[in-house]
């Protein structure tokens, strides 16, 4: 409780306990001798006079008893921020006569010579506490918080909406708007609590937060190292809502405030199983995997939805205020992938993607870096979303569905309607493996084995991948092909050889040589006796095909 006594023309501050109230005396912002902290004073017995004195103050609010530190600082900025971080000013710049650790503690206006602090302490010691003229990594100060900037930023709430414990500094945003330097009720003098972002919603407003994982799971963490919420007081994501991931001070990763600077440690000191159910480190840790640990600092949340240099984060494929556990069917995007920019079919920027093919096309649209096809084909193309064009002579059904209406050999529930994810081919590996193709043992992050080398002895596992939903008994029964089980059983001859398991883009392929998926693997089959190399569709189960392979010259060999 606080009493405001007049005497004469200056007003002093008397302050005083009750059992309902809490004051700067029991806080460690009491450097007097009384002070409950380490760093107090060896005799000096007045409280507030290290920051305030009555007479021969600054020509500061509120009466400063101490001088600006004169310094220029190092400011926040990244590609994210809209707001324009000046030189702190205001109640910023008195904070930092203290905090930014180049003043006395005890150097006063109105002592001639600094007070003396026990244990021989004269500035801020290193800590926490100390930000030091580098406020890059710590969240911007006086900047002006107007509406202007709210539209611009699209996810700040309209300043005139601030009701509650957040105040602004003559329309800027200053330490006192989230620190109340008399009380610290919620520990670092905050003025409101950061449990489930309490604090970080009164201004922010991120896209989709409501509905996110990590504004609504409980999970807890297991205890096992490293500890995820190593700056918080919190027991689970929920609670730790926006420190999750960001530490508003002295932060690791500068840009957006991150924990950690390598992008991906953000998300894996949790989902390394110590909260999150599946271990996603353990399978980027696999031979064929998305490696985010090979990029650091080249994923920017403002490029482009085309990714023009090469990289692999996280953030990429998710958006950590969106993302849960919600489900979708083909090619819809889910939960995991909500709010996430992407390519479109037709080869344009969409954000949000609205299928996950999108975020594919991404980097697999013929980006620079992207590697070359396993395969060595009659018909070359990287070009991934021409590949699955809905235009095609032929094309696994993950953007439409299919073009043949007769594949016998699918397997229930899978229809010639069925339309495929392409995590449903890449993926981790595994059973009870976490979704998506964050890492596998097979080749190119595949969920199940798929052998492409010729003279490869057919097996259930060999090919486990096309049996996954393509019936062996009908494949090797000759039900759609009376010649697949002599190619693939007696000849050895891998699916690979044959098919091209995306599709033929239509500006390469046509109906006639290239349906049912029809692209020579050229090294191992090559042109008949005649020079031709060429499959031509004669109907439903019919064809013929012009080529030498294992010896055999068929010149044509009709089916």
């Amino acid at each position: 409780m606080k009493k405001l006594v007049y005497t004469g023309i200056f007003v002093f501050l008397v302050i005083f306990m009750d059992t309902n109230a809490q004051s700067i005396v029991s806080t460690v912002h009491n450097l007097s001798i009384s002070g409950p902290g380490t760093i107090k004073a060896t005799t000096e017995s007045e409280i507030c006079l290290f920051c305030h004195t009555p007479h021969n103050a600054r020509p500061d609010h509120p009466l400063w008893n101490r001088n600006d530190p004169g310094l220029n600082y190092t400011l926040y900025n990244s590609s994210t921020t809209q707001a324009l971080p000046g030189q702190p000013d205001g109640a910023s710049i008195l904070c930092l006569s203290c905090h930014d650790g180049t003043i006395a503690l005890g150097s006063v206006i109105s002592r001639a010579t600094p007070i003396i602090m026990a244990g021989g302490i004269t500035t801020m010691p290193p800590g926490l506490s100390n930000l030091t003229q580098d406020l890059s990594n710590d969240h911007p100060i006086s900047f002006i918080y107007d509406a202007a900037l709210a539209m611009a930023d699209g996810q700040l709430k309209d300043p005139a909406g601030l009701v509650g414990p957040v105040k602004l500094e003559n329309s800027k945003l200053q330490c006192t708007s989230c620190h109340d330097p008399h009380k610290n009720i919620y520990t670092k003098f905050l003025v409101a609590s950061t449990q489930s972002s309490d604090l970080c919603l009164y201004c922010h407003q991120p896209t989709y937060w409501l509905g996110a994982s990590h504004r609504n799971s409980t999970k807890t963490w297991n205890g096992g190292a490293p500890n995820p919420w190593f700056h918080t007081p919190y027991n689970n994501v929920a609670q730790n809502g926006c420190e999750n991931c960001h530490n508003p001070h002295t932060a690791a990763g500068k840009l957006r405030l991150m924990d950690f600077l390598p992008e991906e440690n953000n998300c894996l000191d949790c989902h390394n199983g110590n909260v999150a159910s599946k271990n996603i480190q353990a399978q980027i840790n696999k031979t064929s995997r998305h490696n985010v640990s090979a990029y650091l600092g080249i994923h920017d949340p403002v490029e482009n939805a085309l990714v023009t240099t090469k990289h692999d984060e996280c953030v990429d494929c998710h958006n950590a205020h969106a993302a849960n556990n919600s489900t979708a069917t083909a090619p819809n995007v889910n939960g995991f992938t909500t709010g996430v920019k992407g390519i479109n079919q037709s080869g344009n920027p969409v954000n949000p993607a609205q299928y996950q093919y999108e975020i594919c096309y991404r980097c697999h649209t013929a980006t620079p870096g992207q590697p070359p096809s396993p395969t060595n084909r009659q018909i070359v193309q990287n070009n991934v979303r021409l590949e699955f064009a809905t235009t095609n002579p032929s094309y696994h059904a993950v953007v439409g569905t299919g073009v043949n209406p007769n594949v016998p050999s699918l397997i229930a529930p899978n229809t010639t309607a069925t339309i495929f994810y392409c995590t449903d081919c890449h993926a981790s590996d595994g059973t009870g493996a976490p979704a998506g193709p964050h890492g596998s043992i097979y080749p190119h992050i595949l969920k199940l084995q798929y052998l492409t080398a010729n003279n490869t002895s057919e097996s259930a596992a060999a090919y486990a991948l096309c049996y996954s939903c393509h019936s062996r008994t009908s494949i090797l029964n000759d039900v759609s092909f009376h010649e697949h089980k002599k190619h693939i059983v007696e000849e050895h001859t891998p699916c690979n050889v044959c098919h091209d398991p995306h599709g033929i883009s239509s500006t390469q392929g046509n109906s006639t040589n290239n349906s049912n998926l029809i692209n020579f693997d050229i090294s191992v089959v090559t042109p008949s006796s005649s020079g031709i190399l060429r499959f031509d569709d004669l109907g439903l189960y019919h064809g013929r095909c012009y080529m030498t392979c294992h010896g055999e010259n068929h010149n044509p060999e009709s089916y």
